[in-house]
């Protein structure tokens, strides 16, 4: 007989999620055509310079063995000109950069080094699920930031009591934000700092989306409002910008510090990636901003697409200014919550969506599209979504074919 699990395991327990990837299993099986809307995973091609790099390192034995910290030179070297290129900022790539098998790694290994069991972290709601896993693992105490429309789905700092704030060692945003799309200026992170600094808070910043905000949009950096580095830190991947998710890879930059800590605990858990795919990370982070810029406009043609269809059926959707999502408010009219409308949507359409209860509990009433298909193919969902709308709001409860 297996011994019990340990508690730190409770809170991960199965979601909505697993119910979502169960329920489009099913509507495969049923034999329907299915548009998975539900996954941030970017459907376009990475650049073909970091394709090339890869597949020549291949033929390189040197790219065989483990990978430690001291071989990732030339990669950490290249994420330290990007950000002094990006953003005006000094890096040093020996003590503030650290290799990370994707954000999510560095966000969730973070609290490990930073929380002891009861300490409190600050944590956005809505917000990524694998923030708060990050802190159930560390023994930490999540308080959650309500983010909602009225204040542009940013935290209001004077509204957090003053014992949590003296409780509090960590602070995690992300902006451009998933799953809002809300997007932050260089006074919010100015203000944000402050409070960090008043409060001894570590600020950490998951910052995949930097390069998807729309119409002349800038996402500012977080170090920007803290070049001294003195108590941030920021991570980023190359999952979105330059669609190499499959990759699994990414980076922190920051505090030294923060960032000695970080690798740390990373050390004791894993090697860094096989060398070609750093190479080939190196090469991608080196592209002309022209890269960036074609694919931003095709991203950007996908949410005027899916923007008008969706009003022309009737479910007026706001224009996201960043990311390659729509948080959309249920349909006027139904009664039931954003799990089981998008249950019942991918079961009687083949069309899957992410239930924004998902995401935390300020996020229920909400579903989230991920704008992961071509033109057409979102023309096509949305086409398939009105149908189902005009069945489900006449007859609510009733089974689709």
């Amino acid at each position: 007989m297996v011994a019990p699990f340990a508690q730190r395991l409770r809170p991960l327990g199965s979601n909505v999620f697993d119910r979502m990837d169960q329920a489009k299993q099913d509507a495969r099986q049923a034999g329907l055509d299915l548009i998975d809307l539900s996954l941030g995973s970017s459907d376009l091609l990475p650049p073909a310079e970091a394709l090339t790099t890869v597949q020549s390192a291949l033929s390189d034995p040197d790219t065989y063995g483990y990978t430690l910290f001291h071989d990732t030179a030339a990669f950490r070297q290249a994420c330290a000109k990007w950000y002094e290129d990006k953003f005006g900022l000094a890096v040093d790539p020996e003590t503030e950069v650290l290799p990370l098998i994707g954000s999510q790694q560095g966000t969730a290994l973070l609290p490990l080094a930073l929380l002891n069991p009861g300490d409190v972290a600050l944590l956005t709601d809505p917000g990524y699920p694998s923030h708060v896993g990050g802190i159930h693992l560390a023994g930490g105490i999540p308080y959650f930031l309500p983010l909602v429309a009225e204040h542009g789905f940013l935290p209001q700092w004077d509204e957090i009591p003053a014992e949590v704030c003296r409780q509090a060692r960590l602070l995690v945003l992300s902006y451009p934000h998933n799953p809002t799309t809300a997007t932050a200026t260089a006074e919010f992170w100015q203000q944000t700092l402050e409070f960090c600094r008043q409060h001894e808070i570590v600020l950490a910043h998951d910052f995949p989306y930097v390069d998807w905000c729309f119409d002349g949009r800038v996402a500012p950096s977080a170090l920007q409002a803290d070049p001294q580095k003195t108590c941030a830190i920021e991570f980023f991947s190359l999952s979105k910008s330059y669609h190499m998710g499959g990759f699994r890879v990414g980076y922190a930059i920051g505090n030294r510090d923060l960032i000695r800590a970080l690798r740390l605990v990373k050390s004791t858990i894993d090697f860094h990636q096989y060398q070609g795919i750093l190479r080939g990370a190196a090469a991608a982070l080196a592209t002309p901003e022209t890269f960036l810029h074609h694919w931003r406009q095709v991203y950007r043609e996908r949410r005027d697409t899916a923007v008008a269809a969706l009003h022309h059926i009737g479910w007026p959707v706001p224009l996201p200014e960043a990311t390659m999502y729509l948080w959309a408010p249920l349909p006027t009219g139904y009664g039931g919550s954003s799990g089981q409308f998008c249950l019942d949507l991918v079961k009687a359409t083949g069309v899957a969506l992410s239930p924004g209860s998902g995401f935390g509990s300020r996020g229920e009433g909400y579903v989230r599209f991920a704008l992961v298909v071509e033109g057409s193919r979102l023309q096509e969902a949305i086409k398939r979504i009105g149908y189902f709308l005009e069945g489900s709001l006449k007859n609510p409860g009733a089974e689709f074919e």
